[in-house]
């Protein structure tokens, strides 16, 4: 059964057909010629595996990402951006990875972060001497902080699978992601004094008060969905709807940049983008239910027991599988098809699931910049007008960034779990 599941399911993939669909079919085909069980558990694990009311919280968070965006706050944000690190050698590309730090914290979302950043830095750079090449990477690369800064949307994901707190994700996410935007503008002004980058004009006073005071309503939401996470006046799906309506109020009748007709295609959008996860959770449930049920996880985790007892050694085992994985599947997809295996792992091995969420989750975002699926390569490279496979070359020192903190927080797993 366990083997016509997996064959069949890369056969799928291999095709061509959507992840989604290729998790039902397959589970579809497995069912059907490894066991007895009645066609009618297809559909009641499919209802069941969106039957779930913390999954609320993803077409929410989804909806108030794209509210944001569409506010066009992403000026803004660089604005601000600019005068906290503009004045640095390599200005632009320190201005690119603060706004995608501000507006991943606002969008929860690695693609969003870098179309929106993108569309506003990268013309902005090439006019300043900076190659296409270069440009998109450090797009690329720092809209990959849009996972991992809170509210990140595959956090909330990576929560209703394991069984873990959404909030407290949220909470450890916030360190890790501050030292990997410091540690890509440190590689930024690296390669600014080697390649002779200049600073960007200090903006006036006057401009910096407007700067702020237009910036700081956007930065509100990320502060308010975890001040009322962590106060308890919400639960983490509730913060969704609250950031939802702040930023209709802010977009609406603060920035006044949102009509009627645009908050239509927001929710148009926003339903189709929804609609598609639910279906992807819905089919993963159903494939789930049946490598629970033919025992995978436990043989899994006693393969690995059988090699090793050491956690570290089993970090490294599973960073090296996540990259692999993030390479050619979306984050979520690989969220629903790795979780489920490897959390009985984790825990027959005492390894903290919040750790084990928060360090997976930095792991994907590196798939989101890496080939040949990197979602987040191919929106700023078409953003820079640049080959796919020259945009590569620029942004592998920045892929080494990121591993480095991931070995780092394998020897030093606090750090991830310093706020809890």
């Amino acid at each position: 059964m366990v083997t016509s599941l997996f064959v069949f399911f890369f056969i799928m993939l291999i095709l061509g057909v959507p992840i989604a669909v290729s998790l039902g079919i397959a589970s579809l085909i497995a069912i059907y010629f490894g066991s007895n069980i009645p066609f009618i558990i297809l559909a009641q694990k499919m209802f069941n595996g969106m039957n779930s009311f913390p999954f609320m919280a993803i077409p929410m968070f989804l909806l108030a990402g794209n509210i944001m965006a569409e506010a066009k706050i992403s000026d803004r944000l660089v604005g601000l951006a600019a005068i906290m690190v503009g004045r640095f050698p390599g200005g632009l590309a320190h201005m690119a990875t603060g706004a995608s730090a501000f507006f991943g914290s606002i969008s929860g979302s690695a693609p969003a972060t870098t179309a929106a950043i993108g569309t506003v830095m990268i013309p902005s750079m090439i006019k300043k001497g900076y190659s296409r090449s270069y440009s998109a990477a450090v797009i690329a690369a720092s809209g990959a902080l849009g996972l991992i800064i809170p509210p990140s949307l595959t956090m909330v994901v990576f929560g209703v699978i394991a069984g873990v707190s959404i909030g407290n994700l949220f909470l450890c996410g916030v360190l890790p992601g501050l030292l990997i935007c410091l540690a890509i503008m440190g590689l930024n002004y690296y390669i600014a004094k080697k390649k002779g980058f200049q600073c960007e004009q200090e903006l006036s006073r006057e401009k910096k008060k407007q700067v702020i005071k237009d910036s700081l309503l956007a930065l509100l939401m990320p502060l308010i969905i975890l001040g009322g996470i962590y106060s308890g006046a919400f639960t983490a799906t509730e913060s969704a709807a609250v950031a939802c309506l702040y930023g209709v109020i802010v977009g609406c009748f603060i920035y006044k940049t949102l009509t009627i007709k645009t908050l239509f295609n927001i929710l148009k959008n926003t339903s189709e983008n929804a609609a598609l996860i639910m279906f992807l959770m819905g089919t993963a449930n159903l494939f789930g239910f049946i490598i629970t049920a033919e025992q995978v996880p436990q043989h899994f985790a006693a393969f690995i027991m059988s090699v090793t007892d050491s956690q570290m050694l089993v970090m490294f085992i599973i960073m090296g599988m996540l990259l692999v994985i993030g390479t050619f599947l979306d984050n979520v997809a690989a969220l629903v098809l790795f979780v489920p295996t490897m959390i009985g792992l984790v825990n027959a091995m005492h390894i903290d699931p919040i750790y084990f969420g928060v360090f997976t989750i930095i792991t994907l975002a590196v798939g989101q910049f890496t080939p040949p699926v990197g979602l987040n390569l191919f929106i700023a490279s078409n953003i820079a007008e640049e080959k796919f496979e020259v945009v590569v070359k620029d942004v592998i020192p920045y892929f080494f960034v990121y591993i480095f903190f991931l070995i780092l927080f394998i020897l030093i797993p606090k750090l991830l779990t310093i706020f809890i």
